[in-house]
């Protein structure tokens, strides 16, 4: 578990009034289910000395999937509520970090396919997690201490868990798409009105996660969406140059 982050984690449960025993229940229900693998070595090779995008689904996704389709043997990360305008456009992510709330029919539609699914337990999700059964290739994370066949990388949204887990696997450079954490939501987020002003707070946590994965990162960070402090600011037209 990466140092400093148990601090971290602690002071999210207090701001949300998230329960820690019921993380660790959904932990313990996910690990039962997990069969041995070697997909960490997987995520190892696929990540380890490369450039990543890590791909969200903030507003600016719409402009990123054109540039995304011409990239197509860069290794993707994608926080799964991207993940159906990505399939739309035939964009298969390498790796999907996911808590199982994205949408349903595109987690099957490529469930049997070489993509990696990072499924990420915690209290909220405990009566999703039998889909796990249902996809061919996949590790656990929790937000507790790992175990077993559970992992924690860090991060709290999937979109800045997908960052964290580029930097645990040692990427060189990684850079964002569709990860605006502003004050709107992406059309592609799924979000109900209802859970707005809560959706706002947790992209507002992810972003400060961000901020503070890039003092302690040995990953170069760059960003194709909105400023995030400790990450470059780059154009569309400078990401070939950067990957190269």
């Amino acid at each position: 578990m990466i140092s400093g982050w148990e601090k971290r984690y602690f002071a999210i449960l207090k701001e949300l009034d998230y329960s820690e025993k019921k993380d660790k229940e959904s932990a313990v229900i996910l690990d039962s289910i997990l069969k041995k693998t070697n997909n960490i070595e997987k995520i190892r090779n696929l990540i380890q000395g490369k450039t990543v995008f890590v791909i969200g689904s903030g507003p600016s996704l719409s402009i990123a999937i054109p540039k995304l389709k011409k990239l197509e043997k860069s290794i993707k990360i994608a926080a799964d509520s991207s993940l159906k305008s990505l399939v739309d456009n035939k964009i298969i992510p390498d790796i999907i970090v996911t808590d199982l709330d994205g949408d349903e029919d595109t987690i099957k539609k490529i469930s049997k396919t070489k993509s990696i699914f990072v499924i990420h337990a915690h209290g909220d999700n405990i009566e999703k997690l039998q889909m796990v059964k249902k996809i061919k290739n996949c590790i656990g994370t929790t937000q507790t201490n790992p175990f077993n066949e559970i992992q924690n990388f860090g991060g709290f949204t999937d979109g800045d868990r997908g960052v964290f887990l580029a930097s645990h696997f040692d990427a060189k450079k990684i850079i964002l798409f569709g990860m605006d954490f502003g004050n709107q939501i992406g059309k592609f987020s799924n979000t109900k009105s209802s859970d707005r002003k809560i959706k706002l707070k947790k992209l507002q946590i992810g972003r400060e996660l961000l901020v503070w994965l890039s003092t302690i990162t040995k990953s170069e960070l760059f960003t194709t969406s909105k400023p995030i402090q400790g990450f470059k600011k780059i154009p569309y037209k400078e990401v070939d140059n950067i990957i190269t």
